[in-house]
């Protein structure tokens, strides 16, 4: 019997318990019994079909509106691919064509999902969803409660295919301990919502399932281990020394730095005003990424100057005042996260498209309305203010941008999405005056792999060496010039890979709220030397598992 099984660890920390398997079926006896629906006709069938996608879009809405940053933006998402239009039309399509409702609805789920599979990039994310939301219309349809993830009774950990959103937004860490998913990536939805609430997390687990069932796990968040049935006794004598270990992280206050005094900055990763009061109670120096376009998600017509700077200036106020700053993204819409007033619709691949800076090109005042929007936000406020663009490929698009920004008073930076941009961060820093390294996109742009495909997790990894080569290029590129370059992508997070990041010369670290005090912890407990050898070892690294071994060995030298 197989005893251990690996996978891509996503969030650090020890957990131990029996093992609940989560489904996402409904009753197939309430689908039986359901039959045809009994509609009158097409227009009856199509309006039950309304009914039950309106009622599952207000339970995603509900629980946008009681949640914050990431977990709020992909609640909001679901809920509007649930009423998406496409997907309406294609359900109406098969009623016409004769097809009960049941049917009709399986089917347009199927033709989006290929459609989104096919598209690959950030859109093959979606199909999690577009599953979950077909789930949960047939529940609603055949009058059962929507599928989701059953209450454990006592501490457990959570075994799954796969997650949706809704899902692992509403899940109790004090009841599921630990996350191991058979699908996904570091930058999944189901890591990323993971990361926010703290709980240990491996994804890409292939065979979990199989191998966990009906025994107890002991799940390692940093090494990606998922032991079977381990020595019950060794297993909680880890996990107490863990938890001990955490808490120790998590009374963590400052300063930022490493333990001999380098300075590192530490900045969170907010979505409104209130991921942005909430981030305030957290030992940082202000927001690293505030991501624009998640105010406006749900938005049919771009809203005006007046009202972008009166939603801005409610993140920036909370960060008046000496020492504090805060980096507004512009619109960065496209690809996963369309926005109606923005993004061009029906793009053969949106992650490789138009999307970020990029729709400034075509419509430049798109832009130019946002950035006066955050100049006023600025001047009300007093919040000393920088800008970044998302996307950048080129030096033109830069020197383009930096100036656009400077019109305005603001400080101008670009993030590093793009290899092209890493490569010649010497000379895009001629142009602006700082850069934020976005791993996510920069993983996936450099290692040519679909971020949500579990067969291509290792190389969506960003221990990946060829991602960390880039991050040196433009953190070197930074020290030469005097500006500073950050990281703002979910690597962030990682306390341990943080202190490669330093190693490499970042200087700030940008993150969910919730990761601050142990990345923090585990910097100031280290001298910069000993992050640069980290950074060395990492570098000399043939993969992302050796990468991680190498700078841990060193860190526990």
């Amino acid at each position: 019997m197989v005893t251990s099984i690996h996978g891509t660890p996503v969030v650090p920390g020890l957990a131990y318990g029996p093992v609940l398997v989560a489904t996402s079926e409904v009753s197939p006896d309430a689908v039986a019994a359901y039959g045809d629906g009994g509609h009158a006709d097409e227009d009856a069938a199509l309006a039950a079909y309304d009914d039950a996608a309106t009622r599952v879009a207000d339970g995603f809405r509900a629980k946008a509106a009681a949640a914050t940053g990431a977990t709020a933006e992909v609640l909001t998402a679901s809920a509007g691919l649930t009423t998406d239009r496409g997907l309406r039309s294609a359900v109406r399509k098969n009623l016409q064509a004769g097809q009960p409702l049941v049917p009709a609805v399986e089917a347009a789920i199927d033709q989006f999902v290929t459609v989104f599979a096919g598209m690959g990039g950030l859109m093959a994310e979606r199909v999690t969803d577009l599953r979950d939301i077909h789930a949960r219309i047939l529940a609603r349809l055949v009058d059962e409660p929507e599928p989701g993830v059953p209450v454990p009774d006592t501490p457990s950990v959570l075994v799954a295919t796969d997650l949706a959103p809704a899902d692992t937004a509403g899940l109790d860490p004090a009841r599921v301990v630990a996350i191991v998913t058979e699908r996904g990536g570091p930058t999944s939805h189901t890591a990323i919502i993971a990361r926010q609430l703290g709980i240990p997390c491996v994804v890409g687990a292939s065979g979990a399932i199989a191998v966990l069932e009906g025994r107890r796990a002991l799940v390692d968040g940093e090494s990606g281990t998922v032991e079977a049935d381990p020595e019950q006794a060794k297993a909680t004598d880890r996990v107490a020394e863990d938890r001990a270990q955490r808490a120790a992280l998590a009374s963590w206050s400052g300063p930022a730095g490493t333990a001999d005094g380098r300075p590192v900055k530490l900045l969170a990763n907010v979505a409104d005003a209130a991921s942005a009061v909430a981030a305030g109670s957290e030992p940082v120096t202000g927001i690293g990424l505030f991501r624009t376009e998640l105010c406006f998600l749900d938005r049919a017509e771009e809203p005006s100057v007046e009202e972008q700077a009166e939603i801005y200036a409610r993140v920036l106020a909370p960060y008046a005042g000496e020492g504090r700053h805060v980096v507004v993204r512009t619109l960065d819409a496209g690809s996963d996260k369309p926005i109606a007033f923005a993004t061009h619709p029906d793009e053969e691949n949106p992650a490789l498209g138009v999307r970020g800076l990029r729709l400034s090109f075509a419509d430049p005042g798109l832009l130019h309305r946002q950035l006066d929007a955050v100049a006023i936000a600025a001047e009300r406020t007093g919040t000393e203010t920088w800008v970044m663009a998302p996307m950048v490929a080129t030096v033109a698009e830069a020197r383009d941008f930096g100036s656009a920004v400077r019109e305005r008073g603001l400080k101008p930076g670009v993030m590093i999405e793009v290899p092209s941009a890493a490569l010649l961060a010497h000379q895009v820093l001629e142009e602006v005056d700082f850069l934020s390294i976005g791993t996510n996109d920069l993983t996936q742009y450099t290692m040519a792999a679909d971020r949500m495909a579990t067969d291509l997790a290792h190389l969506t990894d960003p221990w990946q060496p060829a991602v960390l080569q880039l991050v040196a290029i433009a953190a070197e590129a930074g020290r030469r010039a005097g500006k500073p370059v950050g990281v703002c992508g979910e690597a962030a997070a990682d306390p341990l890979l943080a202190c490669v990041l330093v190693g490499l010369g970042i200087t700030s670290l940008s993150m969910a709220a919730a990761a601050v005090r142990p990345v923090g912890a585990r910097v100031s407990g280290v001298v910069a030397a000993t992050c640069e050898e980290m950074a060395e070892a990492a570098l000399a690294a043939v993969d992302p598992a050796t990468a991680r071994s190498a700078a841990l060995a060193v860190a526990g030298a």
